[in-house]
């Protein structure tokens, strides 16, 4: 290892996580401490939230669901537009609803079976396995939010690219830091914002919602339930790990980085936040970003975690032959458990 790199090893391996959790301080104390210290390091949230003022932009019947196009208000002057997948069931009676947070590619539409200009798809749905269409199957209302610098919601400059799957996440990332904020931030608010249109809904059981995501999607999944307890349960897939065995081993997007977070707390400690509500783990045997040796870590630290609260089996597993993907199956199961045993 060169001289450089052992240097930056040791300054964030040294970085003094005092936020970390301890045995002897109280369940409930430490996760107030962090999760405050956590928000902070975020960025912080808006104290007063922007009416949301949804607007339908289109309505698909789809084989045993139907699908809209809803656009709703963020922030203050910000819109998001998303996918509500509704399950033909939910016309008789509220069902458990799941948010579907994409990672990097093209958008909402490259979990829902489309094509980056809204048209089905019948090719290789990629590393997301049109995850958001799968969980919709299972009976969950679902909404697939379009993730701030993806898919419409890309500078204008990367919108005329004639890439579909070319973000503007590097320059949106870069404009945040400068203000004093973060692209996590944005998108751990604004999935906030996506519950709070979900609780409109009289589709949905308002108190049996859970959140899933892939890759960056994890990172907003993990920490959107972490830090908001309306969620019941979350599944992470491919991203759950270490810091330092993941996104310190090798150049990320920019949007991966929080100012600080090793003064706080690893990931792990991070993820136990969802504590006692249920988490479920995807990573694949041959992720080459979120790698197995330090998703085990973060599941070892996580139990150690969730025994703190009492509740050492709401967390698990699936570690699975397979690379930075959606898996699937396994997790779906974990759902449809998790969701229907709430009253």
């Amino acid at each position: 290892m060169d001289v450089l790199q052992q240097y930056m090893n040791k300054l964030t391996d040294s970085a003094p996580r005092s936020s970390a959790y301890q045995e002897n301080i109280p369940f409930g104390q430490w996760r107030s401490r962090l999760a405050a210290a956590f928000t902070e390091k975020l960025g912080g949230f808006p104290e007063k939230r922007a009416g949301l003022e949804p607007v339908l932009l289109e309505r698909v019947a789809c084989p045993g669901y139907t699908r809209e196009r809803i656009e709703i208000t963020t922030f203050e002057g910000l819109r998001m537009p998303l996918y509500l997948l509704i399950p033909e069931q939910a016309a008789a009676s509220p069902v458990p609803a799941v948010i579907a947070v994409h990672g990097h590619g093209y958008g909402s539409r490259e979990i829902t079976g489309l094509h980056p200009d809204g048209s089905e798809r019948e090719s290789d749905p990629g590393l997301h396995k049109d995850f958001a269409v799968s969980l919709v199957k299972e009976g969950f209302v679902v909404a697939a939010p379009e993730v701030l610098g993806f898919g419409d919601r890309r500078l204008a400059e990367d919108r005329g690219s004639g890439e579909p799957g070319k973000n503007s996440c590097f320059r949106l990332s870069s404009a945040l830091l400068m203000a004093g904020q973060t692209m996590a931030g944005y998108r751990i608010y604004e999935t906030m914002r996506v519950l709070d249109y979900l609780l409109t809904r009289s589709e949905v059981h308002s108190n049996r919602i859970g959140i899933m995501g892939i890759s960056g999607g994890g990172l907003v999944a993990g920490f959107t339930a972490a830090l908001d307890e309306r969620l019941a349960c979350a599944v992470v897939s491919g991203y759950a790990n270490t810091f330092a065995a993941s996104i310190l081993t090798r150049n990320h997007c920019l949007d991966n980085y929080i100012p600080g977070i090793l003064l706080e707390a690893e990931m792990p400690d991070l993820l136990g936040l969802i504590a006692p509500r249920g988490l479920f783990l995807e990573s694949g045997s041959a992720d080459p970003l979120f790698g197995p040796e330090g998703a085990s870590l973060a599941l070892s630290r996580l139990q150690e975690i969730y025994s703190a609260a009492g509740h050492s089996g709401q967390v698990r597993a699936d570690f699975f032959p397979g690379g930075h993907e959606i898996h699937g199956g396994p997790a779906f199961s974990w759902l449809r458990q998790q969701l229907a045993d709430l009253s």
